[in-house]
């Protein structure tokens, strides 16, 4: 047997592996003309170039005994790891160790008499590999743990400067909003002190006018019984010292009028920067959440009942803001998800799919999602000529037409499967068929348009009570439909069809404008002014302000603006674009930071003040005072650009 120094310096020679793999062997006789045994299980963890080290558990002790005495040789069959067949070998053996006698556990020396030499090279290979693996590995992890400790801190940095940024304009917003108060409340006070100014002037001027008279009537009749001179003369004085009082409140009022619209405009200055860089953020947010393989661009962000729910109309709006930044490749990834594999239903797109794993999430199937599919193609193609996509948007049409045609007046029911027809979905269809026939001049598409337009002065636009009906038969208010009306309609087109824009702008704002207090997530109560879902005083539940429905309300003041600017009607101009800022600073003091760790904290904006609330429209808002709504984001990047998703322009 060898002496235990040999034995040690055996050992040394072996590359200790981190892992064990199987060795199945058997004893022979010295020679080699007899089998001693069967195959026995074993497992090596220890290798070198001139053999291996076995471990054995459960070994007879016969057996033993024949392998200390160096009375047998051992065939080895050894089990390389991804290997395809197990590298043969015979060895002798160089030494025994009994780890656990009474139990049959040995580790035996083995010294290689024959072996495969590719094989033999293929065990070294891994072993030397295994052997570099551990200090690679570790140096690996070390790097990578440097590198998850210095990208956490710079997503750390980053989260915190995108909070920063929108709690920044939160602040600003707030500001500017109670300057803007100020400013009304000392405008008041200014006009109200001139009228009473020039109402004293005016009594100042009719009791001197009276003086006059009677110093004239004395003269001539000479007289000095009727004359009232010091009489006049004191209401004459003490006229005029109220209106030097009055002067000089006057005075004052206008001096802090002064100091406020100086105010005024340095935080406006302020806010436009901070805006910018927070409208950037929130275009970004809408970028980091589309799915890479999908192409779909989940709709609430902070909902778990909505997780990975692509609305199809929410994706018409995401695709519009890529295509208004002229990122084209991310609006194609959306359009290709329903040129290529979108599910449909008698060739309609469902409302919503999982942006994930490409399946319908909702299997209703109505018209307004499709319609506003083919506008977002529509805008694609206007922009960069590409007709691609073309046949998609044709294909909704024809669909939408063959609606239309079961109707004798021309009108689009919701679906196929439905009865009801909306006012919304129509004022979609019509601004679609104008834009089909602007990009294609076929004139079937403006065929259908005004066929659409007759519809809706007769069942959407037929009552003085309310402008503007929700559907066919379905007086209750929309907000939707008015801002609607302005953006697809437009107002020259509404007068001509003896419409009138103002009272629709003017009775949404009295029905549906109202103030709620409202707590973001990252600052303090804030009082905000903006558009429900309906009319304030319909819902049980109180007022709520819609993020996406006050943006489209902002869009439809930008464009009365625009219409009265153009007509030469500055003062009715300033007096809608005037009304379009102050809402949507109200709306600017709604963003949130996003909750999610793709968002980073970027802006984003609920889709509601309250959350799980009653719309009135048969739908309830997302769960969660911290979700993020595509559509209300989309919509309010839409309404600070003065994009309007239902036109084309150049």
């Amino acid at each position: 047997m060898f002496s235990k120094h040999k034995s040690e310096h055996e050992r040394r020679k072996y590359i200790r592996l981190d892992s064990a793999f199987p060795v199945q062997f058997r004893l022979e006789s010295i020679q080699g003309e007899s089998l001693l045994s069967g195959w026995i299980q074993g497992f090596t963890s220890n290798i070198s170039w001139g053999g291996i080290c076995l471990s054995v558990n459960n070994l007879d002790s016969e057996f033993a005994l024949l392998l200390k005495e160096h009375k047998a040789r051992i065939a080895l069959e050894i089990e390389m790891p991804l290997g395809v067949y197990p590298v043969k070998a015979m060895a002798e053996v160089a030494w025994v160790k009994d780890v656990k006698p009474q139990s049959g556990k040995y580790l035996i020396g083995l010294h290689y008499l024959s072996i495969e030499q590719p094989g033999n090279k293929r065990i070294m290979r891994y072993a030397r590999s295994k052997r570099m693996l551990l200090p690679v590995g570790l140096a690996i992890i070390v790097i990578f743990s440097i590198g998850v400790v210095f990208n956490s801190l710079v997503n750390y940095k980053l989260l915190q400067t995108n909070k920063e940024l929108v709690h920044q304009l939160l602040c600003i917003a707030q500001e500017y909003s109670t300057a803007k108060q100020k400013i009304k409340t000392i405008s008041k006070q200014r006009e109200d002190l001139q009228l009473n100014i020039q109402a004293l002037e005016l009594r100042i001027r009719s009791a001197q006018e009276e003086l006059l008279k009677l110093n004239q009537k004395a003269k001539n009749l000479e007289d000095k019984k009727i004359d009232k001179t010091p009489e006049l003369n004191k209401v004459i004085e003490q006229l005029t010292k109220e209106k030097a009082d009055l002067e000089a409140k006057l005075a004052a009022v206008q001096g802090k009028e002064n100091i406020v619209t100086e105010e005024l405009l340095r935080l406006d200055k302020k806010r436009t920067i901070l805006a910018k860089a927070n409208y950037e953020k929130m275009y970004h947010w809408l970028k980091v959440h589309q799915n890479q393989r999908t192409g779909l661009v989940m709709s609430f962000e902070g909902d778990d009942q909505l997780a990975n729910w692509a609305f199809t109309y929410d994706q018409s709006l995401v695709a519009q803001a890529y295509i208004y930044f002229g990122d084209f490749n991310s609006a194609k990834k959306i359009f290709d998800f329903f040129l290529k594999k979108a599910k449909t239903k008698e060739g309609l797109f469902y409302n919503a799919y999982y942006a994930d794993d490409f399946q319908p999430a909702e299997y209703i199937v109505n018209s307004g999602p499709n319609i506003w599919l083919g506008i977002a193609i529509m805008h694609y193609v206007k922009r960069t000529q590409d007709s691609t996509y073309l046949i998609l948007a044709k294909n909704i049409a024809a669909k939408i037409m063959q609606l239309q045609d079961i109707d004798k007046e021309g009108g689009i029911r919701g679906g196929f499967d439905v009865g009801w027809y909306s006012t919304e979905h129509n004022l979609d269809a019509y601004a679609f068929f104008n834009m089909l026939y602007q990009l294609t001049s076929e004139k079937v598409y403006k065929d259908r348009a005004d066929t659409i337009l007759l519809w809706l002065v007769k069942h959407a636009y037929d009552s003085l009570e309310v402008p503007v009906k929700r559907g066919r038969g379905d007086a209750t208010i929309a907000t939707d439909t008015y801002a609607w009306s302005i953006a697809a309609v437009g107002p020259q087109v509404l007068k001509q069809q003896g419409m009138n824009p103002d009272k629709i702008m003017e009775f949404a704002e009295q029905n549906c404008a109202i103030e709620v207090d409202y707590t973001p997530p990252q600052a303090s109560k804030t009082r905000i002014k903006g558009f429900d879902f309906s009319a304030k005083t319909h819902i049980a539940r109180g007022g709520i302000i819609s993020s996406e429905w006050t943006a489209q309300m902002i869009i439809a003041f930008k464009i009365m603006a625009d219409y009265y600017y153009k007509n030469n009607l500055p003062a009715k101009g300033h007096y809608y674009s005037t009304k379009a800022d102050e809402y949507l600073a109200c709306l600017e003091k709604m963003i949130i930071s996003s909750p999610s760790a793709s968002g980073q904290g970027e802006g984003c904006l609920p889709y509601s003040t309250d959350d799980f609330a009653d719309t009135g429209h048969g739908w309830l808002t997302p769960k969660g005072k911290s979700t993020g709504s595509l559509a209300g984001t989309a919509y309010t990047i839409f309404a600070y650009y003065n994009y309007n998703p239902l036109e084309l322009k150049e």
